[in-house]
């Protein structure tokens, strides 16, 4: 029976169920392969690498030391002892290692299916749900008694999607029916509708936010996490996502500037593979568009992965960890309710964000397009989902969680910004309290939606998202207005890479984990414009939950950015 191998021990944090819905439909076929990714336990003590993360999040931005990635490799990276371990386990059960990374602190092993499943006391099946096809086990996963310590996670067994886009593109007509209310937070009938508005360029927007001039982030790089999913319900297991030259040529060209210099980098088998689907392809493109315009001096490379815990993990901490290119940004529109996640995939991307800390690497994570009510709408309507729900990796507090707006205005001059909200089909900005991390010491003394048990707060920042008001992309060869806070993560990005840009100068490093700064602002700074109407609860089901307030709140953060105030604030 699985996970009753003599002498193997539950690994803590791996239980999974089906995905609601999903039904048994096959056996899987024992000789075929498969890859998994351990995590291991690092060098020093957990307790020890987060005294050191901590030290780093609550110093001021010029005391700050960062590691290099040889020292982090060298002082928290895995023991060889316990990759020798790892290989001992892997020639006990037939499988091959085929990467070893101590400072990722992973070790890949290859294998068939069978040799995998008793290596680690799993049953793997075929599961379907909907147009969803995966691979997939239920329950634990079990390890020998001798890798209990060692062994923090183990990914791969189970191919299940883990992440959406948080993308909106505009529908054809400017204006919709909406459930719950516009943007402006009072409540509508359900015929009201939204009112008419204009797609902005995102140079448009950069004039708007007051980004500074005569930066364009030259020497920088910065990284986008994006994952390859299907490319349509008819052909399940045809992954992609991705860019075309054509696209990209034919958008900067369009803003009279020169396209930068993309780069695709594989992780666990992804790749640059446009496939026609406009949500994923979609994503990839306004990732680069939104980023690329900001700062075209920077370079951007493009960590490709499958749509997987494993793929997730590994592309995230490859971008860390990336040696080559040292980015010092991240950016990631991607996510999922915190609540359908392992314990351990939460470590997993949590280790990693730690390491980017210690790095001075900032990730910045679109905080998604369902408001308060982070689920999709098949699970929204069930009774035991019912309630407000935050979105990973967004909600982590390592990460500088971006929401979404929606923005007016003409040249330099904002007319009005308020919460992005136009009910399910439109979309809203994600928010609210993590029912999975406690309140970071950054948001001390916040004033937290009484209706929430304590947790870390989300977002931080905002942006423009309405696709209504959103962001001209070019998309298959055709200019669309695109939305979503997967737009305000890039932006967001583009903006902290000018602003690096900027202190490398002078000789400082990135600004880093950005965070505790951004709340330590003097509330006299003009750093940020303060979102004050709207809400987003996206079904109207929530009693306008949240709601949008002077300071900070759970629908906007600390509000949307001046770019040039809060470059002189970080200066």
């Amino acid at each position: 029976m699985p996970g009753k191998s003599k002498g193997h021990v539950e690994l803590k944090g791996s239980h999974r169920v089906p995905l609601t819905g999903a039904r048994p439909v096959g056996k899987v076929d024992p000789a075929d392969h498969g890859y998994v990714t351990v995590r291991l336990r690092q060098k020093e003590s957990p307790k020890s690498f987060d005294k050191l993360v901590d030290g780093i999040m609550a110093q001021p931005l010029g005391e700050r030391k960062y590691l290099t990635q040889e020292q982090l490799a060298e002082l928290h990276g895995a023991p060889a002892a316990s990759v020798a371990k790892i290989d001992a386990f892997a020639h006990e059960y037939n499988l091959t290692v085929i990467e070893t990374s101590l400072a990722k602190r992973t070790v890949k092993l290859r294998g068939s299916l069978a040799d995998l499943q008793k290596a680690f006391g799993v049953k793997l099946q075929k599961f379907r749900t909907g147009n969803i096809t995966y691979r997939g086990r239920t329950g634990s996963v079990y390890i020998p008694r001798q890798l209990a310590g060692i062994v923090e996670g183990v990914f791969g067994l189970d191919d299940r999607p883990v992440a959406k886009p948080h993308i909106r593109i505009a529908s054809s007509h400017n204006g919709h029916t909406a459930k719950n209310g516009h943007s402006n937070g009072r409540t509508a009938s359900k015929s009201s509708a939204v009112p008419k508005a204009k797609s902005l360029s995102v140079l448009d927007v950069a004039a708007l936010y007051n980004f500074p001039k005569k930066l364009d982030g030259e020497g920088q790089t910065i990284a986008l996490i994006e994952l390859n999913t299907a490319a349509n319900p008819s052909q399940p297991k045809k992954l992609g996502s991705g860019y075309t030259l054509t696209d990209l040529n034919k958008f900067f060209k369009g803003l009279k500037l020169t396209t930068p210099q993309v780069t695709a980098v594989s992780v666990d088998g992804g790749a640059n593979l446009p496939n026609l689907n406009p949500d994923a392809d979609g994503e990839v493109e306004l990732d680069i568009e939104v980023a690329g315009a900001i700062a075209p001096g920077a370079s951007i490379a493009v960590y490709f992965a499958p749509n997987t815990d494993q793929g997730f993990i590994d592309a995230l901490s490859s971008a860390v960890h990336d040696s080559v290119r040292r980015p010092s940004v991240i950016s990631i529109s991607w996510g999922g309710p915190e609540d359908f996640s392992t314990q351990q995939f939460l470590d997993g991307i949590n280790a990693a964000l730690k390491d980017a800390v210690a790095l001075g690497i900032t990730v910045l994570v679109a905080a998604g397009d369902s408001g308060s009510s982070d689920l999709p709408t098949q699970y929204a309507r069930q009774p035991k989902y019912k309630g407000p729900h935050a979105d990973f990796p967004a909600s982590s507090p390592f990460a500088l969680a971006c929401g979404g707006t929606r923005l007016t205005g003409s040249k330099t001059t904002i007319t009005s910004e308020v919460v992005w909200n136009e009910g399910r089909q439109g979309g809203a900005g994600g928010g609210g309290v993590s029912a999975e991390f406690a309140p970071p010491s950054w948001q001390a003394g916040l004033s937290m939606p009484s209706s929430s048990k304590p947790g870390r707060g989300l977002p931080d920042v905002a942006g423009n998202a309405d696709p209504y008001t959103g962001y001209k992309i070019v998309l298959q060869g055709k200019t669309v207005p695109i939305g979503g806070t997967s737009a305000v993560a890039p932006l967001w990005a583009g903006l902290l890479t000018l602003i690096n840009q900027h202190r490398a100068s002078s000789g400082k490093p990135a600004v880093g984990f950005l965070n505790s700064t951004l709340y330590s602002l003097p509330a006299t700074s003009d750093a940020f414009r303060d979102i004050t109407a709207g809400n987003n609860d996206i079904d109207g089901n929530l009693k306008g939950q949240y709601t949008a307030g002077p300071g900070w709140d759970a629908c906007t953060g600390l509000g949307s950015p001046n770019g040039t105030e809060l470059l002189t604030a970080l200066s």
